[in-house]
């Protein structure tokens, strides 16, 4: 069976951390943006909560799982045992070219 492509965890982290840090500040003063973007917050955590369940199941049934850094990667196999974190050779896919 092919790889199921999946986004890499750290997608969702960098846009809570920049929804946690930075925009949720600048509106501070006016809470019906600030409302909107609570709740684009928990959507976020629940994607990734959902993400990793299918992960989870993924896993049970001995089904490979790509995580992608962006839509131009290469395809290739990796197990969801693999972490998610920052690979230890990171290329841009601008300089392939």
């Amino acid at each position: 069976m092919e790889p199921i492509p999946l986004p890499s965890h750290i997608h969702y982290e960098l846009l809570l951390q920049l929804l946690e840090r930075q925009t949720i500040f600048s509106v501070a003063s006016n809470s019906a943006e600030r409302e909107q973007i609570d709740r684009l917050i928990v959507t976020l955590r629940k994607a990734l909560a959902q993400q990793k369940r299918l992960e989870e199941t993924c896993q049970l049934k001995n089904l490979p799982i790509d995580y992608r850094w962006s839509l131009n990667q290469p395809i290739r196999s990796r197990s969801v045992t693999d972490n998610a974190t920052f690979p230890h050779n990171i290329q841009d896919d601008r300089s392939s070219s």
